[in-house]
């Protein structure tokens, strides 16, 4: 590949990993390494997947993924940031990292998606025989490829490998907490305290509990290799270069700390500082006249007095089953079959 030798020099001055991606995403079609003055060793298995590994291994390792869905651009332009001063060597990483940028299409047309949600098509969902092959299927099943590589390859014991990935988004429309994170599913693996207190030092301090398998990225992480793994909802979808960055100044932080600071101290988790909820309803989309019974704008963990009706369709009402249940992702535009709308209410951690 003739243009390697300038290419691998112009990412170690310039740090543009990300627009090369989104540009000359075929520079990429053949994996490349290689090593930086300072002895952090670079891989980048396809577009957009980029590793760093310190000379000297720990026993973390860590996923940042982002653009999962191309129009969420506050937690793309922090993963860029960071990715182009670990290239130009201005931070080095403590521990091995893998950063992702999932929908290198969708963020050039400044849409959620092209053809289809990436973030419903993990656990296996893009091959679905029943489902017909897109982009973005043929995108998550790469995604889960690089990350069943990144965290089987070190040659120590896996067993005592700490595993993290934090999928970080930003959500549709606005929220009375603005920012927040969904804990999925551990199948009976206890959930994590200080992992919370982590989400706190980030800002977050609103926390969803799934109780179910999902198709989602983070889920896959947890549930394949027992990942400390959280979706992580960072404010509102904005325009490239139209994000308050001052508003993300923790959650950056906190996640440039965590891979590159030698001595990160967690807080101590404080169960006052948070508020803990749990799934209590999932509605689905079943026919083409479903809709909400509530305002396009009215902000995610807006809460319902017992039997409000909060969606309907031919033939079916869904109501809230008790005083303060609220909503989280409404969207009635989705498929037939998916997800619509959550329903939350309060409990402790578990």
């Amino acid at each position: 590949m003739s243009e390697l030798p300038a290419f691998v020099t112009r990412l170690q001055q310039n740090g543009d990993f990300l627009s090369l991606s989104r540009q000359h995403p075929q520079w990429f079609s053949v994996p490349i390494s290689f090593v930086l003055d300072n002895q952090t060793h670079v891989s980048i298995p396809a577009e957009g997947i980029i590793i760093f590994e310190p000379a000297q291994q720990t026993n973390k390792d860590i996923i940042y993924s982002c653009g999962i869905h191309g129009n969420e651009t506050a937690p793309i332009e922090i993963c860029d940031e960071l990715v182009a001063e670990l290239l130009m060597q201005k931070r080095q990483v403590t521990h091995r990292l893998m950063v992702i940028f999932g929908n290198l299409p969708a963020m050039d047309i400044a849409q959620r998606f092209v053809e289809e949600n990436l973030n419903r098509l993990f656990d296996g969902e893009h091959s679905n025989p029943n489902e017909p092959v897109n982009a973005e299927r043929l995108r998550a099943k790469q995604l889960e490829a690089c990350v069943r590589d990144f965290y089987l390859a070190p040659a120590q014991n896996h067993t005592s490998r700490e595993r993290f990935h934090y999928d970080l988004h930003t959500a549709i429309r606005d929220s009375k907490n603005e920012k927040f994170a969904v804990y999925p599913f551990t199948h009976g693996r206890p959930r994590k305290p200080s992992q919370v207190a982590f989400m706190g030092m980030c800002g977050v301090k609103t926390i969803l509990l799934s109780d179910s398998p999902t198709t989602t990225f983070s889920y896959f992480s947890c549930k394949h290799f027992e990942a400390d793994a959280f979706t992580v909802e960072l404010g509102k979808v904005r325009a490239f270069g139209e994000n308050d960055m001052s508003r993300f100044e923790e959650a950056r932080q906190t996640l440039f700390g965590f891979a590159t600071d030698a001595e990160f101290n967690l807080v101590d988790y404080r169960s006052e500082d948070f508020l803990i909820y749990k799934i209590n309803q999932i509605i689905n989309r079943g026919k083409e006249d479903f809709s909400l019974n509530f305002a396009e704008d009215e902000p995610n963990f807006s809460d319902f007095k017992k039997g409000e009706v909060l969606a309907q369709e031919t033939g079916t009402q869904y109501i809230a089953e008790q005083d303060g249940e609220a909503i989280v992702f409404p969207n009635a535009k989705v498929a037939i079959g998916q997800r619509a709308l959550l329903t939350v209410v309060p409990c402790e951690l578990y």
